[in-house]
């Protein structure tokens, strides 16, 4: 990786900027800093086209509006974090910010300022603050560790407002504004430390966090745009466990971080990168919930539990999970413990419907799978019993399923009544990932089943009539898997 030029004094007092004071380059000459200024191209973009979900965001906007008359409201991207030293981590914004705007640039705030329009009615002038291109005439472009011939071009503000739809001012102003401003305001925490600085003596703790769990509430119910990149984001996936089948037999030579790189390698073609750290469970690995260490080996006669997903360049996550045999072939151990999760996954995907509860899918499911411990003689029956006592939790661990969207646990702040103790409608999508996980070391079950954890996960679109399943072009039943991994492996 390059080191860049320390700034001049001169530079630093026009505008201070981000540098790196270990540099080994001296000083810049006067001669070089005036010769840096000119004999650059006009490359302004002219006539781009909205982004695709423009009208989408314009729509989320105007209800977010609705919601908070004669109000302030801030929403930052947040800022890039340091990884090491002078590295910085791979920025992505937050999804308040890109759901309401489509853009993902560091360092962006959209304000919703509060104004009366024409007719009397209260609504929001909504603007975008954003990094301007870089200043050419300070040198900043080729100084600055951010400028444009280090990290690459970013759009003007001009071009900002032709693809987001949004009045786009420069952000470097906004601090000072929002500072001086009055009136009611609420930001988006967590985010951007100098922008709530700036709003330190205006907000409350309570009344952002109204905002931040309205936010989390609307992206509840999907719009067509959004089931539209969440099947694109599925598609991609099972893509790239396909992928990940054709080579198992270098996974075997290596571990299961092969497994992790080949998936990996999809989710950058064809998206965004992966929703989530992948879990490549390979043996008794599949027992622990999130592994992600994904470091162990990969062994002929195991199973392989893979719970991974493609993150679209518009930030929609897939979570699927299958649970395959190594081999291609299920024990007979393995292939009972197998269908009974896919037994109690097909009963949880048929209990979700528009009107339902949201935890008639996890009921659902739990009773079957209670119902096949009770059978194997794992845990002392009657069913209803261990239900009442939640016994069958000990093997099966978690929550059976959750909403899914732009964070792979979308809607995380919705309030309790609106989400696990709501009801489902149209244009919610949810995973429904039952499992059993015998660990290595339970003295609680024969010895055949230590080691063994199985979770089949798919993600659900609820629908008018009932649902459909997103990800139904990957097999679930045992039979169907094997004969699909014959066929990839050819």
């Amino acid at each position: 990786m390059a080191e860049e030029l320390p700034e001049t004094p001169e530079t630093a007092e026009e505008e201070p900027i981000k540098q790196r004071k270990n540099g080994l380059y001296p000083g810049v000459s006067d001669e070089l800093a005036e010769n840096m200024k000119s004999g650059w191209a006009d490359t302004e973009l002219h006539d781009l086209r909205p982004i695709a979900q423009s009208a989408e965001t314009a729509a989320r906007r105007a209800a977010l509006s609705a919601r908070f008359p004669g109000e302030r409201l801030v929403i930052p991207a947040g800022n890039l974090k340091t990884r090491s030293n002078d590295t910085e981590y791979a920025f992505r914004a937050s999804v308040e910010y890109a759901y309401l705007t489509g853009n993902q640039t560091e360092d962006g705030v959209l304000v919703l300022e509060p104004e009366t329009a024409p007719d009397g009615t209260d609504g929001h002038r909504a603007t975008i603050y954003l990094l301007p291109r870089s200043n050419r005439e300070n040198g900043e472009f080729w100084l600055s560790g951010q400028g444009e011939l280090w990290v690459g071009r970013r759009h003007s503000l001009a071009e900002a407002e032709q693809l987001y739809g949004i009045p786009a001012s420069d952000v470097r102003e906004l601090p000072e504004q929002l500072a001086e401003a009055t009136g009611a305001v609420r930001v988006v925490r967590g985010y951007d430390a100098g922008i709530e600085a700036a709003l330190r003596d205006k907000v409350t703790a309570e009344r952002d966090e109204e905002l931040r769990v309205f936010l989390s509430e609307m992206r509840l119910v999907k719009d067509a745009f959004e089931v539209g990149e969440l099947q694109k984001a599925v598609d991609s996936t099972v893509r790239g466990f396909e992928d990940v089948v054709k080579v198992l037999d270098k996974a075997e030579a290596t571990s299961e971080r092969y497994i992790e790189g080949t998936f990996f390698l999809r989710a950058r073609v064809e998206g965004n990168d992966v929703g989530y750290g992948s879990i490549c469970a390979s043996g008794p690995h599949a027992c622990t919930l999130h592994w992600v260490r994904n470091d162990g080996p990969v062994r002929s006669g195991d199973l392989l539990l893979l719970d991974a997903g493609v993150e679209t360049h518009t930030y929609y996550t897939a979570d699927v999970t299958r649970t395959l045999p190594v081999n291609g072939t299920y024990s007979e151990l393995q292939k009972k413990i197998y269908d009974a999760v896919y037994e109690a996954q097909e009963a949880g995907i048929a209990a979700v419907k528009p009107g339902a509860k949201y935890r008639d899918f996890h009921d659902a499911a739990q009773r079957v799978l209670a119902e096949k411990l009770v059978e194997w003689g794992l845990v002392e029956g009657p069913v209803e019993r261990v239900l009442e006592l939640g016994l069958q939790r000990r093997w099966t661990l978690h929550g059976t399923g959750h909403m899914l969207g732009m964070d792979v646990h979308d809607c995380a702040a919705a309030r309790t009544e609106t989400y696990v103790a709501g009801t489902l409608e149209p244009g919610m999508v949810l995973t429904v990932e039952p499992g059993l996980y015998f660990q290595a070391d339970d003295t609680t079950v024969p010895e055949e089943y230590r080691g063994i954890g199985v979770r089949i996960e798919d993600d659900i679109l609820v629908t008018e009539d009932g649902n459909r399943n997103l990800s139904a072009g990957l097999p679930r039943r045992s039979d169907e898997v094997e004969t699909w991994m014959a066929s990839l492996k050819g």
